[in-house]
């Protein structure tokens, strides 16, 4: 928490030095993403198409109001890879492709992406339901490995390529754009559970919170690859995943305690993950 605290004392430090017209006039900020990044349930939900749930209060609207710099936020609840280059059926219309969103002007663009090509759902419910049957062991992580290799590693690796995609995407496009590759938030513990909160066996919460490591570990990989910043909040998230206490939570657990989807950020958590990415996207803007 002392971490977080001082990144508050930072921002405030950067945004007093910062003359309001500082963060740039030219093609300003696009944010690319997923649910993590569009913030489902947390208030108030805007733009459209609907299903795509933005929030006005999510960790790009917020940077865009620190550093008064116009922002294009075309994240998406659900959007994987893919849907960087293809629309995307979500209900009550159509996201167009997120990179279309792209300028050859774009100072700024974050991506938090990869969590659905994993199968972020999928994962939650097979381990949710596995949870029932063994909740003092770690079925899920069986059934992940019962062919002797870890199939959710398998798919980490498997995403890789897809995100260097990606970053190719966005650097044809915005060639002198400052990109910053966004980590996902601590959701589980490495330690113990806290079924039913989270209907999680003792030692799959554990095994779910490697393969979150494993996951933003390669994504700061590819950031550093193809010439992007890579700004990691799970790193200071400790005690604040969705097990804690209702005040403490930066991650609703499967009944949020306050407004936000089951397992994803809420309003606290989004704006922490706006404190990290800060410096970033500032020196994006600046440079």
């Amino acid at each position: 928490m002392r971490i977080v605290v001082a990144l508050v004392a930072l921002l405030g430090l950067i945004t007093l030095a910062t003359p309001a017209t500082a963060a740039g006039s030219r093609g300003g900020y696009v944010a690319l993403g997923d649910s993590y990044a569009s913030g489902p349930g947390i208030p108030d939900q805007t733009g459209t198409p609907a299903g795509c749930a933005r929030s006005n209060h999510n960790y790009p609207a917020l940077l865009a109001s620190w550093l008064r710099v116009k922002l294009t936020d075309v994240s998406c609840g659900g959007a994987k890879t893919t849907d960087m280059t293809a629309p995307q059926k979500v209900t009550g219309g159509v996201n167009p492709p997120q990179l279309t969103a792209l300028t050859k002007d774009t100072q700024v663009v974050t991506l938090m992406i990869g969590g659905n090509d994993i199968g972020f759902g999928e994962i939650l419910q097979t381990c949710g339901r596995l949870g029932a049957s063994d909740p003092t062991g770690n079925p899920c992580e069986k059934h992940y490995q019962a062919t002797g290799k870890d199939e959710l590693a398998g798919r980490v690796a498997a995403t890789a390529p897809k995100i260097a995609a990606v970053l190719d995407g966005i650097r044809k496009r915005s060639p002198h754009a400052h990109v910053v590759v966004v980590g996902y938030l601590r959701i589980l513990p490495q330690t113990g559970s806290c079924f039913p909160a989270v209907p999680f066996a003792t030692g799959d919460g554990p095994y779910f919170d490697s393969v979150e490591r494993l996951l933003n570990t390669m994504l700061a990989d590819q950031a550093r690859r193809h010439g992007a910043a890579f700004v990691n909040p799970y790193a200071f998230s400790a005690g604040h995943d969705a097990c804690q206490a209702p005040d403490r939570k930066w991650v609703e657990g499967l009944v949020p305690t306050s407004p936000s989807a089951p397992m994803h950020p809420n309003a606290r958590g989004m704006q922490t993950v706006a404190l990290v990415a800060f410096p970033s996207v500032l020196f994006g803007l600046l440079g």
